[in-house]
Order: structure tokens, then C-alpha cells, then sequence
């Protein structure tokens, strides 16, 4: 055999073996996580970020931020570290939820997936308790339809600690997340907490 035809097989076994490394470097990019997130079974509720302080000033309102508890610079850069996890764990797309308060629509917006809609059931009820049980089976409802209609997006949800309290039953800090296995009524049946991601 010539050094011609030696030469053009080292070159092809180098274009396959690049060829399979590429597919493996795509392939780890899918993850335990993104693969669930991908079916109707499960959703990804997350705390806000760090905003110090509890509750909110008095007299304060939902359409002004200014008059709200808001996150810190470290939350703002935890909320942005936690989408570039995220997106690390091969969730690519996704269509993401928020409470109303700024706190939890900053949050979402620093996850930097296409864009957020507020939605109702995310609301806080810090300020009247009596309107946990509600607040919730409505939450259920709108996981239900969700679920339904987003197709192979993760669904998450950026929301409140009384609310994922509420609805898991265990206290969880900002920037936790809780990947939640929920059945078609939208209530949950299990749920696995992810302490918040850092940078690495």
C-alpha cells in the first residue's frame, strides 16, 4: 500500500472519530433533568432569587417595583447564573411563568429564555393566608393545562416561598428549584429539591 492510500485512511479515521466526540459532546449536553422536563409528567417551580428582607413595605404596589422588596445584586447575578445552568443541562426551550411581583418577573426575565408571561396563580399570599388552599388549586389547574400545551418546553414557574411551601410542603430558599412530578390534575406526586445552582 502507498503512503497516499495510508495518508487518506489517517485522514477519514480522524473525520470519524471527530464525528463520534461531536455527537458525544451533544449528546451529555441532555440531562436527567432536561429529559423530564421535556414530557407533561413534570415542571420546575422555582423560588425567586435572594431579595433581602421578608414580606413587603407597607402600601406597596404591584405596578410599582420601587414600592417592593426587589432582588439584590447577588440575586440578579444568582438569576442569571441559575439560566446559564440550566441551559448547561441542555433545556434549550422553555416556557417560563411568573408572579406578578418584580422580585419573581426579574428573576424570570435574568433566566434569559425567550421571554415570561405573569400568571395569576403564582401570586403571593403572604398577606392573606386565607387564600393559600385557593391559590393553589388554581396553581393545579393552570399545571394541568400547561402540561398539555407546551410540548417538548420545560415548564417553569417562578414564584413565591408561602406558595411552594403550599404547594410541596417544605421551606426552601431563594433560588431553590423543585422539579416537581405532577399528575394530569395538576397536583403533585413527588418532587426532587434542587438546592440553587452556582456558577459551576
Amino acid at each position: 500500500m502507498n503512503n497516499t492510500h495510508i495518508g487518506n485512511g489517517m485522514r477519514w479515521k480522524k473525520i470519524i472519530v471527530s464525528g463520534m466526540c461531536l455527537l458525544a459532546s451533544l449528546c451529555s449536553h441532555a440531562s436527567d433533568l432536561s429529559e423530564k422536563l421535556q414530557s407533561s409528567d413534570y415542571v420546575l417551580l422555582m423560588r425567586h432569587t435572594r431579595a433581602p428582607g421578608i414580606g413587603d413595605p407597607s402600601n406597596y404596589t404591584l405596578d410599582d417595583c420601587k414600592t417592593q422588596r426587589n432582588l439584590s445584586a447577588e440575586g440578579r447575578q444568582h438569576a442569571a447564573a441559575i439560566g446559564d445552568w440550566l441551559r448547561r443541562q441542555g433545556i434549550k426551550a422553555a416556557e417560563v411563568h411568573s408572579s406578578a411581583w418584580c422580585r419573581c418577573k426579574d428573576t424570570a426575565e435574568l433566566l434569559k429564555f425567550d421571554s415570561f408571561k405573569v400568571e395569576a396563580s403564582l401570586a403571593s399570599f403572604f398577606d392573606d393566608m386565607r387564600k393559600a388552599k385557593d391559590t393553589t388549586q388554581a396553581l393545579e389547574r393552570f399545571i394541568s393545562e400547561k402540561v398539555k400545551t407546551k410540548g417538548a418546553k420545560a415548564l417553569i414557574l417562578v414564584t413565591h416561598h408561602v406558595n411552594i411551601y403550599e404547594f410541596m410542603g417544605e421551606n426552601i430558599a431563594s433560588g431553590d428549584l423543585v422539579l416537581a412530578k405532577v399528575n394530569a390534575s395538576g397536583k403533585m406526586v413527588s418532587y426532587k429539591l434542587i438546592p440553587r445552582p452556582t456558577d459551576g
